[in-house]
């Protein structure tokens, strides 16, 4: 065929094809590819002995916190204190073969908790699929890899929200603590409300045991020993006790409580409301309810969707979003792949719908537990969860006698440590409207619900960035060329058309000389036409058409008054979109360090010749 055919062309470009289509089959098919999606596959063929002793104590360890968080956690949502233990099983073994991060501990959270309340109160159904629901979620995110959507969410909106919900979770418990009467309340506001109503009510014994817990957590929370080379082995080895006494401490105060409790009912007296029965065994497996009765009535799917309605998009958008931010919290210098965190964390709940399990997530306080104890892989995850499962199937004779108070108790001090108060002073110094919007999420989140809590806080970050962009910054300075007065607008890196008309007064306000500073102002007033006004054209990187139309109507009433205009170091792309509009302007665009030279070139121009 000849070269100059010009179907040659399409024909190279349509053998062409294949060659990208088979490429990115490969890419999608590969073995690296699965190996990625699979971590257990790239960690356990290099896993060594050495790592076995550190990865046994940190699952023992962590072990030992989930069993009374994950019992806690459960009477939080309404359910049966067996679930929290399940929840901390089969999600962690599914978190151990496809997580990719060591450090995180997957299992129920608080948060996720207190959301899945109101459902519950319904029926124990909607606990499963609410956890079935969340897994699809976030399984098609990461499928889907729209891991950049959680970017849209800020920092404040996040501290906000996690605020808001342990205030909520803390006031919960003070029914708990003090063993009140009547109801906990589903806000802060109305736990808060409901605890001085029914405060007539406190049993004196649950409260002195819950209050003697909670002094106990945070005197042991800051128990250590500092040692340095020159201490001691008896001293670096109390050190040492001291450390795993630190670290196990909810399952310590929660072994003396219950402890306490049995002895006393050996003398026929129980002072304290107990846990009561745990079902032991193993969950029923079985697939999500689909169905499911609440009084009379019979919810089909489309029923339970209903139910859950807008708001439970919350839980599966609160999981990964815990989940992901603690994993970069602990990966260090590593990258966080986001995708692969929403299919582990995704595969780990639709897991949990089949084992009677409530949604879970990576939990903060087991994840830094596992971190301070030195986990070498995500092997500690297993380990954590065979001991929470010969708990659950063992052992649970001796989950009867635990009080409600020191659970509250446990909850409580976990609740005072997620609160980042430090946040509150630097937004303060530094950011007051995302300071506004961090105490918007805190206060409906408190007052109307931990949903609607960080709706309000995406919705006002959603103001903030419309008020920025109808607002854009651009940076007036006023100096001198020799004897010329000048004006120079540094634009920012974006200008969309929101801001057009506050650019064009703000470029009228200049070249009239109204932030210029002392003589400077004075000269200009006294002879506005020998002002200069410079465009800053830098870090310009995006400008919408409404915004270059608006600034050339501007410009070219101004230049009517004698005002002349530079635009220095423009893009080439933006300088065709000017030229484009307003040809004239083609002798205005100048480059280079400096501006000087050009300011000086138009005086040069602007002198009358003189003919003799």
């Amino acid at each position: 065929m000849d070269v100059d055919d010009p179907r040659t062309p399409l024909l190279g470009h349509a053998a062409a094809e294949p060659s990208r289509v088979r490429r990115a089959a490969s890419k999608l098919c590969g073995l690296e590819s699965w190996r990625r999606r699979v971590p257990i596959t790239t960690w356990l063929p290099n896993y060594k002995s050495k790592y076995l002793f550190r990865d046994f104590i940190a699952g023992l360890t962590v072990g030992l916190t989930s069993i009374p968080q994950g019992i806690a956690y459960a009477i939080i949502a309404g359910l049966p204190p067996q679930v929290g233990l399940y929840s901390s099983i089969f999600p962690g073994l599914v978190y151990a073969i496809l997580g990719s991060c060591k450090d995180v501990t997957v299992g129920p959270t608080a948060i996720l908790a207190a959301l899945l309340a109101r459902y519950v109160a319904k029926a124990e159904a909607f606990a499963y699929l609410a956890s079935f629901l969340s897994g699809c979620v976030i399984m098609l995110l990461g499928a889907l890899q729209l891991g950049f959507l959680l970017d849209f969410i800020s920092k404040p909106v996040i501290s906000g929200f996690t605020a808001a919900a342990a205030l909520q979770i803390g006031a919960a418990q003070l029914k708990s603590l003090f063993r009140l009467t009547g109801s906990s309340g589903s806000t802060f506001l109305e736990a808060v409300i409901n605890f001085f109503k029914n405060i007539k009510t406190i049993h004196l014994w649950d409260t002195v045991l819950g209050v003697t817990c909670i002094i106990l957590l945070l005197l042991l929370k800051r128990l250590r020993l500092s040692t340095d080379e020159n201490s001691s082995l008896a001293r670096r080895r109390l050190a040492s006790v001291c450390l795993h006494v630190m670290r196990a401490r909810n399952a310590l105060v929660v072994f003396a409580a219950a402890l306490l409790a049995y002895l006393l009912s050996l003398k026929g007296t129980l002072p304290f409301a107990l846990t009561g029965t745990i079902t032991g065994g193993l969950p029923k497996f079985a697939p999500p309810p689909f169905s499911t009765t609440v009084g009379n009535q019979t919810l089909n799917f489309h029923d339970m969707l209903v139910v859950f309605g807008p708001e439970g998009f919350v839980m599966p958008l609160v999981a990964i979003l815990e989940s992901i931010a603690i994993a970069r919290a602990f990966a260090g210098s590593k990258p966080v792949d986001g995708t692969q965190e929403m299919l582990a964390v995704g595969a780990c709940n639709i897991v949990s719908s089949f084992c009677q399990a409530m949604p879970t997530t990576g939990s903060f306080t087991r994840t830094a537990l596992n971190h301070a104890c030195g986990v070498a892989t995500p092997a500690g995850s297993m380990f954590k969860a065979f001991l929470v499962l010969l708990s659950v199937t063992l052992l649970t004779d001796a989950f009867y006698y635990i009080p409600r108070a020191v659970l509250a108790a446990v909850i409580m001090v976990a609740m005072m440590s997620i609160i980042e108060l430090a946040i509150i002073p630097t937004l303060w110094r530094n950011s007051k409207l995302e300071l506004l919007v961090y105490s918007g999420t805190v206060l409906v989140g408190c007052t109307l619900g931990l949903e609607y809590g960080i709706a309000a806080g995406a919705g006002g970050d959603a103001l903030r960035a419309l008020a920025r962009s109808a607002r854009p910054q651009l940076h007036p300075a006023g100096f001198k060329v020799g004897n010329q007065s000048c004006v120079s607008l540094t634009l920012p890196g974006a200008l969309g058309y929101a801001g057009a008309e506050h650019c064009a007064g703000a470029l009228r306000a200049q070249a009239g000389a109204e932030h210029c500073a002392g003589a400077l102002r004075a000269q200009a007033r006294a002879a506005p036409a020998s002002l200069v006004v410079v465009l800053d054209g830098r870090l310009l990187a995006s400008v919408d058409l409404g915004v270059v139309e608006s600034l050339i109507s501007t410009i070219l009433d101004l230049e009517e008054h004698g005002h002349r205009f530079l635009f220095w170091n423009f893009s080439p792309r933006h300088q065709r979109l000017l030229v484009e509009l307003q040809p004239n302007f083609e002798d205005k665009f100048v480059t280079g360090p400096s501006m000087d030279q050009h300011i000086l070139a138009l005086d040069i121009q602007r002198r009358p010749t003189v003919v003799y």
